[in-house]
């Protein structure tokens, strides 16, 4: 699978799942780290951590296993490492206390309205 597609299969999922606030930044010409950052939010550490297995399992099921799994234990951020995407899940107010989308402003905001929308 490529960066894009396996962007847009994370979102996708986590939209399936009930995530809040799904952001995807573009950041592969501000770092060699990875193409997107997938960002979600989740209600409770439950669903953060909820969110983030079945996130696992859902790439398992197609052969995709993460590099690495970070933050599973507090469940209050959550990071995926799938390569050239990284999936960070964060409970809704630790999200709002590192901002991300602040830290990566020169970064371009993905348009997912379409990935969001198909078979919705």
């Amino acid at each position: 699978m490529t960066a894009n597609e396996i962007m847009g299969f994370a979102v996708k999922t986590l939209d399936d799942k009930k995530a809040r606030d799904i952001t995807v930044l573009e950041v592969g010409k501000l770092t060699a780290i990875c193409d997107y950052f997938v960002i979600a939010s989740g209600m409770s550490s439950t669903q953060v951590k909820t969110l983030a297995e079945e996130l696992e399992d859902m790439f398992s099921g197609i052969g995709i296993e993460p590099k690495r799994v970070e933050g599973e234990k507090s469940a209050m951020w959550v990071l995926l490492d799938y390569g050239d995407v990284i999936v960070h899940i964060f409970y809704h107010e630790t999200r709002d206390f590192y901002c991300l989308e602040r830290l990566w402003a020169d970064a371009p905001q993905v348009d997912i309205g379409g990935i969001i929308a198909e078979g919705d």
